[in-house]
C-alpha cells in the first residue's frame, strides 16, 4: 500500500532517465556506424579510459539489488554487511595482481578462451554454458525488483513493468554496444548516489540530525560491526563476509565476463588498473550510502514496523515505503529514487546482456562457422537482443526465489566459485592438466549445489542467522481484517522457532552443512575445484606438463614485483652513498704513497738482534 502516488513530476524524472539511457544507445549506434565489427560493439576498440570505465564497473553490479536490499538487510540483520568493504579491497587486489595481467596480455574477447588456451575446447564450452545460466537467472532478479518497487508506489501493473525495464535496456545495449553500455552506466551511477543521498538528506532532517540516527541504531542493535565469532553456520559475522565476500566479489570481477570485459577495454594495462581502485572508491560510496540508509530506516520505523504490522509483504518494500512516506510531499524526489533504482537495474542487465552476446559470438559461433567481420557484427546484436528477452522471460521466476539479497548471493557463489577455482588452477597451477580442471569444476559445481539445495530444504535456526527485534508497539492504527492477507508472508518469530525445532529433529545427519552461511557457498566451490584439481592433476602426469609463460602468472606480470624492485634499487642506491671508503678516492684525492695502511704482522715479521 503506498502512503501517497507519484505526482506529474516524479514521472518526469523518471522518464527522463529512461530517455537519456536510451539517447546514450541511438547516439552510439549513429557514431560507429561506419565501423561494424564485432571487436568495437563488444569491446569498444580497446580505447576506453579509466574513469568512465571505473564507474561503469561501479554501476554493472551496484544493481536495485543494493538500492533496495542492503538497506533491508541492515533494518532486519543489522550493518555488520558494511565488512564488504574490506571485501572489496582484497578482490580488487587479487584481480589487479592475477586475473587482470592474464587477460589483457592475450588480447581476448571472452574470457573463456582462456581455458581452451589453457586446458581444451570441452572446459571452454562448460564454462561458458555455467556462465550463460548464472547471468540469465541473475538478470531476470535485477529486473524483478525495481519493478517491485515501482509497483509499490505508484500501483503500476507489475509485469508490464518488467517488460518495459527490459525493452529499453535492450534496446540501447542492441543499438550501441559496449561504449553504450558503459556511458550509460556512468550516467546511471550518478541517478543512484543522487536517489540514495535524496533519502538520506531527508530521513536525517526528519531525524533531527545524523547523531540521532546512530544513537537509534546503536540501541536497536543495529550497529553490530564488533561480532568475530568464527562459527561457520552464522549467517553474518566479521568473517563470514570477509572471507565470503572476497571469494565472491573476487569471482565477479577476476573472472565475470561483465567485469573482465569492461576493464580490458582499457587503452592501457595501466588504465585498466587504475579503473578497478576508482571503481574501488565508487564500491564504498555505495556501500556506505546503502548501510546508511538502513540506519535511516529502523530510526524512522524502530516503533512501528510496517512490515510485521501487515503494510507491506516483503522487507524490499521497505525503501520504497520510506520514500513515499518521507518524500512525497516533494514532487519530483520519489521519482528520482525510483529513477535511482532502475538505473541500476538498466546498468546491470545491460552489461549482462553485452558479456552474454560477447560469450555467444566468441565462445558458440566463431569456432564452428567462418563468417565475415560484418555478419558477427550483426550476430551480436541479434544475439544482443535474445538474450534481452531471455532474461525478461527469467524475471518471471525471480519471485519464487525468496528474499531477494540471499537469492543473489546464492547464484554467484554456486556458480561463481567453481568457475574461479577454474581460472585459479590455470594461472596459478602450471602443473594443472585439462583433467583436473574439468574434474574439479564438475565437483565443486556439485558439491556447492548440493549444499545450496540442503540450505533451501533445511534452512538454519534462527538462533544462527539472528534477526534482530522488530516492534509495532508504537504504531498509531489498528491492524483490520484488510491486511490478513499478509498474514501467510509475515511469520512472527514463535512460529518460525517452532518450524525450525521440527525441522531440527527431522534433518539429516549433515544438517550443520546445510546450514553453512550462504556467504559460504562460493568458497566451498573454489577450493573443491582447486583440490580436486590439483589431486587428479598429478595423479595424470600434471608434473611433466610444460605451459606457455603467457598462460600462466609470472612475476614480471604483477605491479607488486615492480614496485619491490623499485624499493630495492633506492635502498641500494642509498647504501652506496653511505660507503665512505668506496667514495673516499673521488673525495680526498689519491692517499700518500709514503703511507701503507696494511697492518704489521709482527708473529711472520723477522726483526734482527
Amino acid at each position: 500500500m503506498a502512503v501517497t502516488s507519484f505526482a506529474l513530476a516524479d514521472y518526469v524524472v523518471f522518464a527522463l532517465m529512461l530517455v537519456v539511457s536510451a539517447a546514450v544507445g541511438i547516439y552510439y549506434a549513429w557514431v560507429d556506424r561506419s565501423r561494424r565489427n564485432p571487436g568495437n560493439f563488444l569491446t569498444g576498440g580497446r580505447k576506453l579510459t579509466a574513469l568512465p570505465v571505473s564507474l561503469s564497473l561501479t554501476a554493472s553490479f551496484m544493481s536495485a539489488i543494493t538500492v533496495l536490499s542492503f538497506p533491508a538487510e541492515v533494518y532486519q540483520y543489522g550493518a555488520n554487511i558494511g565488512f564488504y568493504g574490506l571485501s572489496y579491497l582484497m578482490a580488487m587486489l587479487i584481480t589487479s595482481e592475477v586475473f587482470l595481467p592474464i587477460f589483457y596480455k592475450l588480447e581476448i574477447t571472452s574470457t573463456f578462451e582462456y581455458l581452451e588456451l589453457r586446458f581444451n575446447r570441452a572446459t571452454r564450452l562448460l564454462g561458458t554454458l555455467l556462465f550463460i545460466v548464472q547471468t540469465i537467472l541473475y538478470s531476470g532478479i535485477v529486473i524483478y525488483v525495481p519493478a517491485l518497487a515501482l509497483n509499490q508506489v505508484t500501483g503500476m501493473n507489475l509485469w508490464g513493468v518488467v517488460i518495459s525495464t527490459g525493452v529499453v535496456c535492450t534496446f540501447y545495449c542492441t543499438l550501441g554496444g559496449l561504449k553504450a553500455v558503459v556511458w550509460t552506466d556512468v550516467f546511471q551511477l550518478g541517478v543512484m548516489i543522487a536517489g540514495f543521498l535524496s533519502v538520506i538528506i531527508a530521513s536525517v532532517i526528519l531525524q533531527g540530525g545524523v547523531i540521532n540516527i546512530f544513537s537509534d541504531s546503536q540501541h536497536g542493535g543495529r550497529i553490530n560491526f564488533w561480532d568475530f565469532d568464527t562459527n561457520p553456520l552464522r549467517r553474518h559475522t566479521f568473517w563470514t563476509v570477509a572471507i565470503g565476500g572476497t571469494f565472491l566479489w573476487t569471482s565477479i570481477y577476476g573472472t565475470n565476463q561483465s567485469q573482465v570485459q569492461r576493464y580490458i577495454s582499457c587503452k592501457s594495462i595501466a588504465h585498466a588498473r587504475l579503473s578497478l581502485f576508482i571503481n574501488l572508491l565508487g564500491l564504498w560510496l555505495i556501500l556506505l550510502c546503502a548501510v546508511f540508509a538502513g540506519m535511516c530506516l529502523y530510526s524512522i520505523y524502530k516503533s512501528c514496523d510496517p512490515w510485521t504490522s501487515g503494510l507491506l509483504s516483503a522487507l524490499d518494500q521497505l525503501m520504497p515505503y520510506l520514500v513515499m512516506d518521507v518524500l512525497g510531499d516533494y514532487p519530483g524526489l520519489p521519482g528520482l529514487f525510483v529513477a535511482a533504482a532502475f538505473s541500476g537495474s538498466l546498468s546491470t542487465v545491460s552489461s549482462s546482456i553485452n558479456a552474454l552476446a560477447a560469450v555467444t559470438v566468441e565462445d558458440l559461433i566463431k569456432p564452428y562457422a567462418s563468417m565475415s567481420e560484418r555478419q558477427l557484427a550483426w550476430i551480436s546484436k541479434g544475439t544482443s537482443l535474445l538474450y534481452g528477452v531471455l532474461c525478461i522471460g527469467m524475471a518471471g521466476l525471480a519471485s519464487l526465489l525468496g528474499p531477494i539479497f540471499q537469492a543473489v548471493i546464492s547464484i554467484f557463489g554456486v556458480i561463481g566459485g567453481p568457475l574461479l577455482g577454474l581460472f585459479t588452477l590455470g594461472i596459478l597451477c602450471p602443473f594443472a592438466t585439462s583433467k583436473g580442471a574439468l574434474s574439479g569444476v564438475v565437483l565443486g559445481l556439485a558439491v556447492s549445489l548440493w549444499v545450496a539445495i540442503g540450505a533451501q530444504i533445511y534452512p538454519p535456526p534462527p538462533e544462527m542467522s539472528r534477526p534482530l527485534s522488530l516492534t509495532t508497539e508504537g504504531c498509531n492504527f489498528t491492524m483490520t481484517d484488510s491486511f490478513s492477507w499478509t498474514s501467510t508472508h509475515v511469520p512472527t518469530l514463535q512460529s518460525s522457532t517452532t518450524t525450525a525445532r521440527v525441522l531440527i529433529n527431522s534433518k539429516p545427519a549433515l544438517a550443520d552443512w546445510y546450514s553453512v552461511s550462504y556467504l559460504y557457498f562460493s568458497p566451498i566451490g573454489t577450493i573443491i575445484t582447486i583440490s580436486v584439481g590439483l589431486i587428479v592433476s598429478v595423479l595424470t602426469g600434471g608434473r611433466k606438463l610444460n605451459v606457455e609463460s603467457r598462460l600462466r602468472l609470472t612475476k614480471e606480470d604483477t605491479s607488486l614485483y615492480y614496485l619491490f624492485k623499485l624499493i630495492k634499487d633506492r635502498a641500494m642506491r642509498r647504501k652506496r652513498k653511505l660507503d665512505l671508503k668506496k667514495d673516499r678516492k673521488k673525495t680526498f684525492g689519491n692517499p700518500n704513497p709514503a703511507f701503507c695502511d696494511v697492518e704489521l704482522d709482527l708473529p711472520q715479521s723477522s726483526i734482527s738482534t
